[in-house]
């Protein structure tokens, strides 16, 4: 909880209910569609509720009334989130999320069981794949949904749709931009800062924002300050969340231990040891990273060529900085709401600690 309100309790709350109307309409159409609702449901379960938080204090930045449905609006953000994790995870080829099996993985589970018991049935993984799509498809269409019957007005939500379609734009866009980086087989540090932007940061942090204060009739001056404050504390928590996806603990992170080197993640974290590795460890490096199959002792080899070529050290030090220049833009910023101020400040701790 940040501030005076349980955000993700709230937004659970919103999420519940929106799926039991949804899932009332889609069993109209058919029952087979409960499969689609309940992996919803399941995949809106938990989290960190970083998105509709950032939206919610955004709002309050701008002086908006809590008493108007936000929390109901800020959920439309998580659900666009599992929409961008569903589809990620596909592209990626993941087989966990949060701890438990990726959509894909879910559905593909589901169909071999059900050919198990009648003896016949199609492939099982192209299934669970093409279901995996569907359900991020319908987690896109609801969260604009979600956010267009929030309850706020035409004029709210007109001033909102403008950066609610630029973060649908710009997420989407980042996860292309992550494609051409993996196909590319190299690590390029323009690049992998490309996709740490447009990917995570203005995703996670400052879209959210401009949507809360868009709702809560927030003007230009103060857009430009949350983006002073939400652009650098994006990419630090973006930096964060790649360091966590080679040395994280798999129990707080829900995905198994240095998955991002199995799957070749072209990150800031691995354009820098490119850059500053010595021949014999780039040599070593290359021979390994992104193999699906990497043991243990090849994952720990990597790590080891990471630390040493100082990637980690100064993936570190770009996130210390990052969150400095987040903090001392928010200390400048024109917040009408003084409990907004400490609240997005607790957020930018949270956001960018090695326990998330």
């Amino acid at each position: 909880m940040y501030g005076d309100v349980d955000i993700p309790a709230e937004v659970q709350r919103a999420l519940t209910g929106f799926l039991d109307l949804q899932q009332q309409r889609l069993e109209a159409i058919g029952p087979e569609l409960a499969e689609q609702v309940q992996a919803a449901r399941d995949a809106t379960s938990g989290g960190k509720r970083l998105r509709p938080s950032f939206c919610y204090w955004g709002f309050r930045a701008a002086g908006g009334d809590p008493a108007q449905p936000i929390l109901k609006a800020a959920a439309s953000l998580e659900m666009l989130h599992v929409s961008a994790l569903v589809h990620d995870d596909v592209m990626d080829s993941s087989d966990v999320r949060r701890g438990a099996p990726a959509a894909h993985r879910r559905f593909e589970a589901l169909q071999r069981a059900r050919s198990q018991t009648s003896g016949v049935g199609g492939d099982a993984e192209r299934f669970g794949i093409g279901a995996a799509i569907l359900l991020g498809d319908l987690c896109l269409i609801w969260a604009d949904e979600m956010l267009h019957t929030s309850g706020f007005d035409a004029a709210a939500l007109a001033r909102a749709a403008r950066f609610f379609d630029a973060v649908r734009v710009e997420v989407t866009a980042g996860q292309y931009l992550d494609l051409v980086a993996q196909a590319s087989g190299e690590s390029d540090m323009d690049q992998a800062l490309r996709v740490l932007r447009y990917k995570s940061a203005t995703y996670t942090v400052e879209r959210p924002l401009h949507v809360g204060a868009a709702l809560g009739g927030g003007d230009q001056r103060l857009i430009e300050a949350l983006s002073a404050y939400g652009l650098p504390l994006g990419e630090a928590f973006q930096l964060r969340d790649d360091l966590l996806g080679v040395f994280g603990d798999p129990a707080l992170t829900g995905k198994p231990a240095g998955d991002d080197l199995r799957e070749g993640k072209r990150t800031v974290l691995i354009a820098y040891a490119v850059d500053h590795a010595s021949e014999v460890q780039l040599a070593e490096f290359d021979r390994l990273f992104g193999r699906p199959d990497l043991d243990d002792d090849e994952i720990q080899l990597l790590r080891e060529i990471l630390q040493d070529s100082r990637a980690v050290q100064a993936c570190e030090d770009l996130i210390t900085d990052r969150t400095e220049d987040a903090l001392a833009a928010l200390d400048r910023a024109p917040l009408a709401d003084g409990t907004a101020r400490k609240a997005l400040a607790d957020l930018a701790i949270a956001a960018t600690s090695r326990q998330l």
